[in-house]
């Protein structure tokens, strides 16, 4: 006998990247207040701040921290020898 009332509403939910718009729609149990229409269809709707859209790891754009002006070299020359010494 399976209980009722236990499981989480499980639903096609619209996700919308604030940062530049994109939206995706897939099934969540995220806790929803708004709707939205997409593609013909209305879904609840649930606002992010990044996607895989938006976020500098998957566009490419994320900056290595080796890259940084050699900040990170004059900083292992500076300290790195007294830490190697003790």
């Amino acid at each position: 006998m399976a209980k009722e009332g236990i499981h989480p509403d499980y639903r096609e939910v619209l996700f919308v990247d604030l940062s530049n718009g994109f939206k995706f729609v897939t099934r969540s149990c995220v806790n929803t207040k708004e709707t939205d229409t997409f593609e013909g269809k209305e879904y609840p709707l649930y606002k992010l701040d990044t996607s895989s859209e938006s976020h500098p790891f998957y566009t490419g754009t994320q900056k290595s921290v080796d890259n940084m002006g050699g900040r990170v070299e004059r900083f292992r020359n500076r300290f790195g020898k007294t830490a190697l010494s003790k």
